[in-house]
């Protein structure tokens, strides 16, 4: 691997220095013109840093939770076993309303209080070491699963393909090689060259600030283009595949994603180009029937209007609908890459024998 593509694929992104006790995160919102590292110590600092983006990512966010709730349980004075799990579980709860949409981050912190639960005779000190290395589990995890996602889907495209992609997934919203740019990043390390196409997405620029920055560095063929010129290089052929990371997947294969995603989605079936859904198996909610029960998250109406510029683009008193995520119809979906594979229609089977299955 080439000390280029090395300095991407394995940025700490998030890291837990344990001889400092201290969880520490790349800012994202300062990317791509300013790399710092901040320091997560208060529980309000850890919900902003995912309320406000710092950190973003369905895995990333999960992986910030886990420490994050370890971090916070460090503090925890009450001296019984019972008084400890309730302020636990008060922590958790509090994290877990930043941000509604990402399961991941629900499915990390249920991960821990569960595993404090299970260990509530140990010591204290024992107890606060089982749950240190729940979350450095979650955070290997997902390595291996980032991995093992980008293998699968590397089987999806030949080099030489175009690929197009929507909002950020690789390794700052995940770890490693990330899931929707990880085939293409592993492909990168194998000697494959791709032209990839990435969504600015609108408002926040995922795609301009952190994707094409990642690409970049990698050394890959990357090309910005806003998000109302993807049909025009559909049209032209340079697209041969869609690869787009998820925030949640619903039992019947619906996915929410980036806003934006779902329009992708529909020039691909237009154009006959297939559209993959990148992700690991904790981003599906069996418990979730379709996408009419997926939260979406409204953000702040400024991210519209003022963000990003000198002086505002519209007058105060328009008003504005800011979704964070839309959902795309699974009808839209030519599959769903797992670390277990890919799945296909129906996705109703496909992604329920994932769960029957536990090898």
């Amino acid at each position: 691997m080439s000390e280029q593509l090395k300095q991407v694929t394995h940025v700490e992104n998030i890291r837990y220095d344990k001889e400092r006790e201290e969880l520490v995160i790349i800012d994202q919102t300062l990317l791509p013109n300013e790399e710092r590292f901040i320091t997560l110590t208060t529980a309000e600092e850890m919900y902003d840093a995912i309320k406000l983006l710092r950190v973003r990512g369905a895995p990333a966010i999960g992986i910030c939770a886990a420490y994050s709730l370890y971090s916070l349980a460090r503090s925890i004075g009450e001296e019984t076993s019972e008084g400890f799990l309730t302020k636990l579980k008060e922590q958790a709860a509090y994290l877990n309303s930043s941000r509604p949409t990402a399961v991941n981050l629900s499915w990390a912190l249920g991960e821990m209080v569960r595993t404090a639960e299970a260990n509530l005779d140990l010591s204290r000190p024992d107890l606060l070491e089982v749950l240190y290395r729940k979350a450095v589990d979650i955070h290997e995890d997902d390595i291996a699963k980032c991995k093992a996602i980008s293998e699968y889907g590397l089987t999806l495209v030949k080099d030489g393909d175009g690929i197009l992609t929507h909002c950020n997934a690789g390794p700052l919203a995940t770890s490693r090689y990330g899931t929707a740019l990880g085939p293409i990043l592993l492909g990168t390390e194998q000697g494959m060259k791709f032209r990839v196409f990435s969504d600015e997405t609108r408002p926040l620029l995922q795609g301009a600030r952190l994707t094409s920055y990642e690409l970049h560095r990698a050394g890959v063929g990357v090309t910005l283009i806003c998000d109302n010129m993807a049909s025009i290089v559909m049209k032209n052929g340079w697209v041969q595949a869609c690869f787009v990371g998820c925030d949640r997947v619903a039992a019947n294969g619906d996915a929410a994603n980036k806003i934006g995603t779902s329009g992708v989605a529909i020039l691909a079936k237009h154009y006959g180009i297939p559209f993959y859904v990148l992700g690991p198996t904790s981003t599906i909610d069996m418990s979730c029937p379709d996408g009419d029960h997926i939260p979406i998250e409204e953000r702040d109406p400024d991210e519209i209007k003022t963000m990003w510029y000198e002086k505002p683009m519209a007058l105060p008193g328009v008003k504005c609908y800011n979704p964070a995520f839309d959902v795309t119809d699974h009808s839209l979906i030519a599959g769903i890459v797992t670390e277990k594979g890919i799945c296909r229609a129906p996705y109703t089977e496909s992604l329920r024998a994932l769960f029957d299955n536990k090898g």
